[in-house]
């Protein structure tokens, strides 16, 4: 999310819509309070241990609040953070500080439970074959937020949106008539570039998507007996992806399996956020 270019085309949007929701006319407790500009500083507090994850964004979102923002900040996305940690300061007019406080957090918040979600599951998985990834499961306009904690956490990512990739699920297969008819479908209409996924659910339709020459197959809540099975009958002929009923507990066992991605859900809708505050807000003295 380093890329400027990213940043305005598809970050700054989602913040200053973040921002309108929670300011709509004004802020009127800090308007109240503080009725002319002056700077101020305050800590960012770290309260829970975890993977750090929306830094910049934090950050971003007081910087389009205020231009005189300045950070002083001592640990990156993807660093461990422990509970009490000083993440940085912030400095900038007061008013801009508190009007942005509760978005910047959240979003910080929302990312680095995402990351430390995801670095809990990727650990067990480290050393094996098995890339983990995310889905298209995420919280409505924070997909750009949430896929990037997830790559943060040491995930990959799935296909970003419905233009990204060809997926066929049992619905697009319902509606085609068969695996077969979906596949060839697919291939027709599709670049030639475009890799074409397939969700199976039982060995039937496995070998249907293996004949009718699909790039990877989705092994779609399999039991381990039938996933051991499906993966022998692959053979390498095209790449697999285990999703459904995914937990911590079934992650070694799936890697060992010798499937190569498991997705997971969860690390977008499940994730518990972690905790950050804001705090010791004072005045800088001219």
């Amino acid at each position: 999310m380093n890329n400027g270019a990213t940043i305005k085309i598809n970050v700054d949007e989602a913040i200053m819509s973040a921002l309108r929701e929670d300011v709509t006319s004004e802020d009127i407790t800090t308007n109240a309070v503080m009725r002319e500009p002056r700077q101020g500083r305050a800590e960012l507090i770290c309260k829970q241990d975890g993977v750090l994850a929306g830094i910049g964004v934090f950050r971003r979102v007081f910087e389009l609040l205020d231009d005189t923002a300045a950070f002083e900040l001592y640990y990156e996305d993807g660093d461990k953070v422990s509970e009490g940690a000083v993440i940085g300061i912030v400095t900038g007019d007061i008013r801009c500080l508190l009007t942005g406080e509760r978005t910047a957090l959240n979003f910080l918040q929302r990312m680095s439970g995402i990351a430390s979600y995801t670095r809990g599951l990727a650990d067990v998985l480290e050393g094996s074959q098995t890339k983990l990834l995310d889905t298209r499961k995420t919280t409505p306009n924070m997909r750009v937020f949430e896929k990037y904690a997830v790559k943060v956490g040491g995930g990959h990512n799935h296909r970003y949106n419905l233009s990204d990739g060809i997926l066929l699920k049992d619905n697009h297969i319902g509606a085609a008539g068969s695996v077969k008819k979906a596949v060839a479908m697919a291939k027709e209409y599709a670049s030639f570039v475009r890799k074409i996924e397939v969700e199976v659910e039982n060995l039937e339709m496995l070998e249907e998507a293996l004949e009718a020459g699909a790039d990877i197959i989705m092994l779609d809540n399999m039991d381990s007996e039938t996933m051991r099975k499906a993966v022998a009958m692959v053979d390498g002929r095209a790449e697999t992806e285990c999703s459904g009923n995914v937990t911590l507990e079934r992650l070694s066992e799936i890697a060992e399996i010798g499937v190569d991605y498991v997705s997971c859900g969860a690390l977008t809708h499940s994730a518990p956020i972690l905790d950050f505050s804001l705090k010791n807000l004072r005045p800088i003295e001219a």
